[in-house]
């Protein structure tokens, strides 16, 4: 059922309590339905809450404006992330869960990507798939034992490698324990993504469930 309330268009799934719930966020052109299907795949039983980017480009849902490819509009990215902040925090009152997990593709992942920077105690890790740096000078943060995944696509056209490499630099100097994969793919999803976002989700819970 899709939710108008809390600040964002959004969708709630309901999941055991024992299990960490995941904060979807989809790529440009998606929305709040998007990755509902990925978050029941790679997370059985998580409680999933999936909310809808308030930015509209050319009718295409995004979490924040961009001036053009590759490059962010910093001012809106900032307020955007406070704003998906202010959400998450009435979410898991509303619905009463934990710090999730984000799982962002994309446009999804940066925002998730300034989320940890920004706000760092709103999420309790990351599964980010083929993200960019979101911040030009990103601040101080401490990301302390938060464990990150980042899925990068050798062939992407859209985000270059180096990027890549830089924005795990910057989760893991602000603490982070950041797992960096490059797939022989381009920036869309592949199987490979899906088996090691379940593999590192499944190790990251393990000691949850011991």
């Amino acid at each position: 059922m899709t939710h108008e309330t809390l600040g964002f268009i959004h969708r709630f799934e309901p999941g055991p309590d024992a299990a960490r719930p995941l904060l979807l966020l989809h790529g440009t052109g998606g929305d709040e339905n998007d990755l509902l299907p990925l978050g029941r795949m790679l997370a059985p039983g998580a409680a999933l809450l999936s909310p809808r980017g308030a930015v509209s480009e050319n009718g295409m849902p995004r979490f924040f404006r961009r001036l053009a490819e590759g490059v962010f509009d910093e001012a809106d990215l900032r307020r955007r992330t406070h704003d998906l902040a202010g959400f998450v925090a009435a979410a898991r009152d509303r619905y009463g869960l934990g710090a999730p997990l984000a799982l962002g593709f994309s446009n999804g992942a940066n925002i998730a990507a300034a989320l940890l920077m920004l706000r760092p105690q709103v999420l309790a890790g990351a599964v980010l798939i083929r993200p960019m740096v979101p911040l030009a000078e990103p601040p101080a943060a401490d990301l302390a034992g938060k464990p990150v995944l980042i899925l990068s696509g050798a062939l992407d056209p859209i985000v270059p490698v180096e990027n890549a490499r830089r924005l795990a630099a910057q989760l893991t100097a602000a603490g982070a324990v950041v797992a960096h994969r490059t797939l022989p793919a381009g920036h869309g999803l592949s199987q490979a993504d899906l088996g090691l976002a379940a593999d590192w989700l499944r190790d990251i819970e393990r000691p949850r469930a011991a």
